[in-house]
């Protein structure tokens, strides 16, 4: 349900109310879940340079946890024979998987001329979640599946300051639009985790209700504070009518403090970094548009188990060009090459831990055509090949191709709205999505099968 409209007579302050509520099953066993979300807003237009909206979101989640099947009777052979796809590794009734949400916020743009605004936006959220799941390996004999019980909570308040000012000016005949302003921010993660034996489930005959025993383990129990400010300028210059670039500059200072109460571990670090973006946009003829473009990035580590950790850093390159078929079709044609270091990601001996596994680079080209086939007639379509490899590791073998990173994608989405008569408005939709073949590990040992996903509405 989604409302709106006009609080007061002359119509300066406005409301939305969003409201959703949504069941899902699926085909696995045991699964129900609830979804839960109401986001108010209220706008209010100051006057005819001012104007302020305040938001706020509450979100829930309730259901299950389900970390899936293992590869060996699935993707990979089993002298056991096949596993079910429905089959679950848990306890119906003692997994459960419950997150709450709170947001709120501000933005405020203030136009202190045609030329000149500045905008202002504050917006801090509060997650909390509870779990209890089940993790295990698969027993030599391929079909005893020995299982551990954890119980966990996660909270993490993130806090975001953002204000920043947009001008347009002109130096002789060269045009400028200048954006530069700072970002301020703060991440606060508390995670415990703690858990117990449960006994082995038999993946090709299970027998459910099994209790775990009273959690003794303390397998996790830290926090996490990250501060981060951010200073940037950008400038849109137009040299000639055909002709655009866009230099940027952004510096990070960001700091984390870490503590590892479990083990008495912990550390305080902070980094500094500058990252450049370079763009330039060239039309020989009014439909064709040929661009390129550089960039650094820098990330600060966040949800991390792992003290002192180095921060993400990426460099991408991309050229491409931008066509418009006609008045009503556009097509888009990209390449690009993107490095990034120091990534974290699921330890496999623990998907609560994360590990850094050093340097991945991703190539690829994309190539979408979007528009208005008839009158009503919509469609946006696209296609990517990724090509995307560790390119640095200390145990991992370089040149492996990313986990679930297809190297083949394709989407339509197309859809029609009736022009007119009494149905005139009334729209039907049809998508599609394909995925091909993936590796199923960082290790390469398996490969995943490709899929397609069907929509309507």
């Amino acid at each position: 349900m989604d409302l709106s409209g006009p609080v007061n007579a002359n119509k300066t302050v406005l409301y939305r109310l969003g409201v959703a509520a949504r069941t899902s099953e699926s085909f696995l066993d045991f699964y129900d879940q609830q979804r839960y979300n109401v986001a108010p807003s209220l706008t209010w237009q100051i006057n005819d340079r001012a104007k302020l909206t305040l938001a706020a979101e509450y979100y829930e989640a309730k259901g299950p946890i389900d970390l899936g099947i293992p590869a060996q009777g699935t993707v990979l052979p089993n002298p056991n024979g096949k596993i079910p796809r429905n089959r679950v590794v848990g306890e119906p009734g003692i997994e459960d998987f419950n997150s709450r949400a709170y947001r709120v916020g501000y933005d405020f743009g203030y136009r202190f001329s045609d030329n000149w605004q500045l905008r202002s936006a504050f917006r801090t959220s509060f997650l909390r979640q509870d779990r209890d799941f089940i993790t295990g390996n698969l027993a030599a004999d391929q079909r005893t599946f020995a299982r551990f019980y954890n119980t966990a909570s996660f909270n993490d308040d993130v806090y975001n300051f953002d204000t920043y000012a947009v001008g347009k000016f002109a130096t002789g005949s060269i045009r400028h639009q200048v954006v530069t302003g700072f970002n301020l921010s703060r991440e606060d993660t508390f995670v415990t985790n703690s858990g117990s034996a449960i006994a082995s489930l038999d993946l090709f005959n299970p027998q459910y209700g099994s209790q775990p025993a009273r959690p003794t383990a303390r397998l996790l129990d830290y926090r996490i504070r990250n501060d981060a400010l951010g200073l940037y300028i950008q400038d849109q210059i137009t040299l000639l009518d055909n002709l655009k670039v866009l230099l940027g500059g952004r510096f990070d200072i960001a700091n984390n403090d870490y503590q590892r109460l479990d083990i008495v571990l912990g550390g305080f670090q902070q980094n500094e970094a500058f990252s450049p973006r370079v763009g330039i946009v060239y039309q020989p003829i009014p439909a064709v548009s040929l661009y390129a473009s550089y960039s650094r990035s820098f990330l600060q580590a966040g949800f991390i188990s792992r003290a002192q950790a180095e921060p993400e850093r990426g460099t991408q390159y991309k050229v491409g060009v931008k066509a418009d078929l006609n008045n009503r079709l556009a097509a888009t044609l990209a390449f690009y090459d993107l490095t990034r270091t120091n990534l974290p990601t699921q330890d496999p001996n623990n998907p609560l831990l994360s590990i850094l596994i050093g340097e991945q680079r991703s190539r690829g080209i994309e190539f979408d055509v979007t528009g208005e086939i008839l009158p009503g007639w919509n469609m946006i379509t696209g296609y990517a090949y990724t090509d995307a490899e560790i390119t640095k590791d200390n145990t991992l073998t370089v040149g492996n191709q990313l986990n679930n990173v297809p190297k083949n994608a394709f989407n339509l989405w197309t859809t029609y709205e009736i022009q007119r008569g009494n149905y005139k408005g009334l729209g039907v939709g049809l998508g599609f999505y394909f995925a091909g073949d993936r590796q199923g590990d960082l290790a390469n040992t398996f490969q995943l099968p490709s899929y397609s996903n069907r929509q309507s509405r």
